[in-house]
């Protein structure tokens, strides 16, 4: 195994949703790793929240100093103190997070989730390779937003109405299953594994310090949009880049599937054999229901939710809310 065997999870501010602490619990059972840092830059909130955290076996907290780690890796690189520069600038946390992840990833080696996830399965054999990314279906890659031909634009908004539609219909992922194909396979930053020093995020945190000031004001600036850059530019053969079915069984939009209520939940349809993180995308329509998550409320809906069934099949002996 040349990555580490370690997951980090990584957090701005005090108050941590029972949502994300299903992330970091279900990555303690199932992804087979020894060691689960959450990683936080603020003291967080005392509730049943933390106790869950601080009790489950195999997870550790990690208060850090996002500057102090910053400063830490850009001597590392070489550019001093240019990436807490970059990261006192942003004002946006998921800007910031973009930063810390991969400088975090960059000076400790290991496998990145994001909190909007789920670990479904072991995460062991991903260790084998130096680095690894994270692919999905999207429909409006960077290249395409900046594209001037008429004739691109109207096939990706034939394929914006298509994925609109299916997000609309009960089981709406088996139909784009169909014509997934026709999707542009993008990276995402949500999942990433690397060795310490890995070459990739290097390039990737130079690249950050080399966006324009007026395109931090873009989303996806510093995250999917630039790693699908550096992606592209890298020519090393130590890259691995996972099928969408790996971290992302349900794309954007059509995510918003797993909290529908309909009869039946088909889980075991909607994952496959391949399948060791699901993605659920906090950051489009689906964040609204983040506040109604706790443990009740899964329990409640593991019966006719996609998402609650999720995490009750991932996390045996779920805590209490209160």
């Amino acid at each position: 195994m040349t990555i580490p065997a370690r997951v980090h999870f990584c957090w701005i501010g005090p108050r941590l949703p029972w949502a994300y602490v299903f992330a970091v619990l279900s990555a303690a059972e199932r992804s087979g790793l020894p060691e689960i840092i959450l990683h936080h830059t603020d003291v967080l909130e005392d509730g049943a929240e933390l106790r869950a955290l601080s009790t489950a076996p195999g997870v550790r907290l990690a208060r850090i100093d996002p500057y102090a780690c910053l400063a830490a890796v850009g001597g590392l690189l070489g550019v001093g103190d240019a990436l807490a520069g970059l990261y006192r600038r942003l004002d946006s946390p998921v800007m910031r997070a973009d930063v810390l992840r991969a400088a975090i990833l960059y000076q400790h080696g290991g496998i990145y989730l994001d909190l909007d996830t789920i670990t479904t399965a072991s995460l062991r054999p991903l260790l084998e390779v130096p680095q690894f990314v994270g692919s999905e279906f999207i429909v409006w890659p960077q290249s395409v937003r900046a594209s001037r031909s008429p004739i691109v634009w109207a096939r990706h908004l034939a394929l914006d109405v298509l994925r609109k539609g299916l997000r609309r219909m009960p089981q709406g992922w088996r139909a784009f299953r169909r014509v997934e194909h026709l999707y542009f396979r993008g990276v995402n930053n949500a999942v990433m594994g690397a060795e310490a020093n890995a070459p990739l995020i290097q390039a990737y945190l130079r690249a950050m310090l080399t966006v324009p000031a007026d395109r931090l004001a873009q989303a996806y600036s510093l995250g999917p949009d630039l790693l699908q850059e550096v992606v592209d530019r890298y020519q090393q053969g130590d890259l691995v880049v996972q099928e969408p079915k790996v971290f992302y069984p349900l794309p954007p939009r059509i995510s918003e599937l797993w909290f529908r209520i309909a009869p039946g939940v088909p889980l075991h349809d909607v994952l496959s054999a391949e399948t060791r993180v699901v993605h659920w995308y906090a950051s489009v329509r689906t964040k609204a229901r983040v506040a109604l998550i706790d443990p009740a409320y899964v329990r409640a809906h593991r019966e006719r939710q996609l998402y609650s069934a999720l995490v009750c099949s991932c996390i045996r002996g779920l805590p209490e809310a209160a």
